[in-house]
This record gives structure tokens, C-alpha cells and sequence, in this order.
């Protein structure tokens, strides 16, 4: 590609990309990024459990004869919260003991 006066514009081309390349590195750092990617999975991971140990407090509720009704769900979603946050301390921790979190 040729500009008006004739010389190649790939000059310019590569200051453009140098000077995107330059604002996107000053973005998010890479430590920064994986923390929140880590926090991001802490948080998928306690929601996660609270769903699945109240849905299966349900249906222990719901598919069996036992006549527990509302406290098999109720159980289940506090064994969830416990077992969400015993697993966020965990994580916290082991996030905590990085050292390549010191940046």
C-alpha cells in the first residue's frame, strides 16, 4: 500500500501496532490478571457448593419417604455455605503463601 507521496505506509503501520501494543500492556498486569481469575474460581467454587449440597438436600426431601420436607434443603444449604467457605480460607491461604502475588 502506497500513501500520496509515493513511500510504503508500513512505517506508520508499525508505529500504530507499537503504540496499541503499548497501551495494552499498560492494562491489567499479569499477577493482577490471575489473581482475578483466582478469585473468579474461588467464587464460581462457593456458589457451586451451596447449589449442589441444597439440591441435594431437595431432593432427599423430595424423592424419598423419610417426611423430612423442609429441613433436608435447609441442611443442605448450610452444609454448602460451611463447605463453600472452608473452601474459600483454603484457597485464600494458598493465595496468600504465593510468592508471586508480592508484585
Amino acid at each position: 500500500m502506497t500513501d500520496s507521496s509515493g513511500q510504503n505506509g508500513g512505517d506508520d503501520l508499525d508505529r500504530r501496532i507499537a503504540e496499541a501494543q503499548a497501551k495494552h500492556e499498560r492494562g491489567i498486569s499479569r499477577a493482577e490478571g490471575s489473581a482475578e481469575t483466582r478469585g473468579w474460581a474461588v467464587g464460581i467454587e462457593f456458589v457451586g457448593s451451596v447449589l449442589v449440597l441444597g439440591f441435594a438436600g431437595w431432593a432427599l426431601d423430595n424423592w424419598t419417604g423419610f417426611g423430612t420436607r423442609p429441613w433436608g434443603m435447609i441442611v443442605g444449604l448450610v452444609l454448602g455455605f460451611a463447605a463453600g467457605t472452608r473452601s474459600a480460607m483454603k484457597a485464600s491461604r494458598q493465595f496468600d503463601t504465593d510468592p508471586g502475588n508480592d508484585e
